[in-house]
């Protein structure tokens, strides 16, 4: 199967519409619902009349009922502003306050290289997947999956938090870990956590740290990536995939990234308290 130019839809298991966010009496103003948080997300309504409206420096999408989707990334300052111009030219700004988060370090008996390749060789190499990812996670598919209320993709303990810095075998320090991982237990399917559609799967080969990955755009910018899968699956109505340690992994795991527009997100903040 290749993996370029997929458009398979995905559609979550058992996933519910999530709560929607009402026209305010006054609606002159933005209504929001969501966490206001380093890593967090908020769904809301922009103003009447608007025309065109951001977060910051980035361009929101607007539905046709002028909803939309935002989210905070990792590193988010503490005051974001909602801005909307309206049709007659006046602009709306609403500032927002985003708490900030206090962030694990991790150490990891693994190299911070693949099989011990030098820097050049590892950036040749890395190259062309990197291209696939910005290309698949720029892919807008119109899915209404940012609509809803996430579920889980998998069972299993949480055996490595979003946004923990990693301390490399040698003491090489990484990038902070940018998603939530699942330990459960190799073979275990997963699921899409929200609707959405396939815009990147690795099933004939692997990235070299993202092994077998999977990418899902659940619209509007927003987007899953799952990564070490030991087989990806990929039909419409079934699970994505089995759980596996492709890549660079020390153990059998599902790694769960979001993210919004090159903003990494904390899958915790989407689903519900494990019961």
């Amino acid at each position: 199967m290749k993996s370029a130019g997929l458009s398979l839809s995905i559609l979550a298991a058992a996933c519910a519409a999530g709560p929607a966010v009402s026209q305010p009496a006054d609606t002159a103003r933005f209504v929001y619902a969501g966490e206001l948080t380093q890593g967090g997300w908020i769904r809301g309504q922009a103003p009447a009349q608007t025309v065109s409206a951001r977060l910051d420096d980035q361009a929101l999408s607007l539905d046709s009922d002028g909803r939309f989707f935002a989210a905070f990334d990792r590193d988010a300052k503490a005051e974001a502003h909602l801005v909307a111009t309206l049709r007659n030219g006046r602009t709306v700004d609403m500032a927002l306050t985003v708490s900030p988060r206090a962030w694990d370090i991790e150490h990891v008996d693994t190299p911070l290289r693949p099989n011990g390749a030098t820097p050049e060789e590892f950036t040749r190499r890395r190259a062309p997947e990197l291209a696939r990812i910005t290309a698949a996670k720029s892919t807008e598919t119109g899915s209404e999956g940012w609509r809803q209320s996430f579920i889980w993709p998998s069972p299993g303990r949480i055996s490595g938090h979003f946004g923990a810095q990693r301390v490399y075998r040698g003491g090489e320090a990484g990038a902070y870990h940018s998603g939530l991982d699942i330990a459960g237990g190799a073979g275990t399917t997963y699921v899409a956590p929200a609707d959405g559609v396939v815009v990147l799967a690795a099933v004939d080969h692997e990235f070299s740290l993202e092994g077998h990955l999977l990418i899902v755009d659940h619209g509007q910018g927003l987007n899953s990536a799952f990564l070490h899968a030991s087989e990806l699956l990929v039909k419409e109505g079934q699970p994505l995939g089995r759980i596996g340690m492709t890549g660079r992994a020390t153990g059998p795991h599902l790694h769960w990234s979001l993210t919004w527009r090159g903003r990494r997100l904390d899958p915790l903040l989407f689903v519900p308290p494990r019961a």
